[in-house]
């Protein structure tokens, strides 16, 4: 459970797409990936039509942001230039945030360029899987767009990071690598930071389920913390399942990623989060816990 000294009205507020977001109550993301190959649902939204079906049903179970991505960073999958990115993402940013403007969206990109141009054709926040290891002028572009940023901690890169996760001390990892790249936005005026510790980015099974336990103890200065769990494979090697059967695991370790400290839950089910969600407030307002 979160330390009472950590309250939700304790962190960070931020200005997203003209809202005040003070993370009093947690926020849902719902993930909408219009990639080929995502582990999940790749290949699941081809069109306009479906783009925006899918986006307008997250929206009326609840979602606070849609994160768009358009390339898989899954172990194995192909290599996706700049240009293949840009094409397959632009085009349904501007149709998504035209369509529905007063939803907050991010990109799920680690590249500058393509964060530049989504931030200009509507999109509020950047999500950077790599925390800005995987281009050098990541930090600068998000100076100057003045959007929130999401920074993930990553061992290694989606090619190499199961070939020698981290396998102890993963707090005090995760918790150097935020101070370290904070104090980096910081000194270059980015004060809208959220972090996320990467669960199955690079760490054994044991240490995404010791960070679960602990993401209050990976807080930098009291910014946000988002848990992605959804479907993973820290859910399907415990359970041996896949992760079309990962629902059920999914809304487990959410519940635990809040009682944990989670201000943002990056989920592929919307409903079944919000429910989370209302079910916690509601203890927490009743009984106080």
């Amino acid at each position: 459970m979160v330390d009472k000294n950590t309250a939700f009205n304790e962190i960070r507020h931020m200005k997203i797409n003209n809202k005040l977001i003070d993370f009093s109550r947690p926020l849902v993301m719902g993930i909408l990936n219009i990639t080929p190959d995502s582990f999940y649902d790749g290949g699941k939204y081809k069109g306009n039509d479906s783009l925006l079906n899918k986006t307008e049903e997250m929206i009326a179970c609840g979602a606070d942001i849609i994160d768009i991505g358009a390339v898989s960073t899954r172990p194995g999958a192909p290599n996706v230039s700049i240009e293949e990115e840009l094409k397959r993402i632009i085009d349904p940013v501007t149709l998504l945030t035209t369509t529905f403007p007063d939803t907050i969206f991010s990109i799920d990109t680690y590249r500058a360029r393509v964060a530049e141009e989504t931030i200009a054709a509507g999109a509020h926040i950047i999500n950077d899987i790599s925390g800005g290891t995987m281009d050098g002028n990541m930090f600068k572009a998000i100076s100057k767009l003045n959007v929130p940023y999401i920074l993930m901690h990553i061992h290694g890169t989606p090619d190499n990071m199961h070939k020698s996760p981290i396998d102890k001390d993963v707090i005090s990892i995760v918790k150097n690598f935020f101070q370290i790249k904070t104090d980096e936005l910081i000194k270059l005026g980015v004060s809208d930071i959220i972090l996320d510790p990467g669960f199955g980015f690079g760490k054994s099974l044991e240490c995404n389920y010791e960070l679960l336990k602990n993401m209050n103890s990976t807080r930098i200065d009291n910014f946000p913390v988002l848990a992605g769990i959804s479907r993973k494979s820290m859910i399907n090697k415990v359970l041996d399942i896949l992760p079309t059967d990962a629902l059920n695991g999914t809304t487990t370790l959410n519940t635990i990623a809040l009682l944990s400290g989670a201000n943002i839950l990056r989920v592929h089910d919307v409903k079944e989060a919000k429910e989370v969600v209302k079910i916690l407030q509601f203890m927490s307002n009743e009984y106080g816990c």
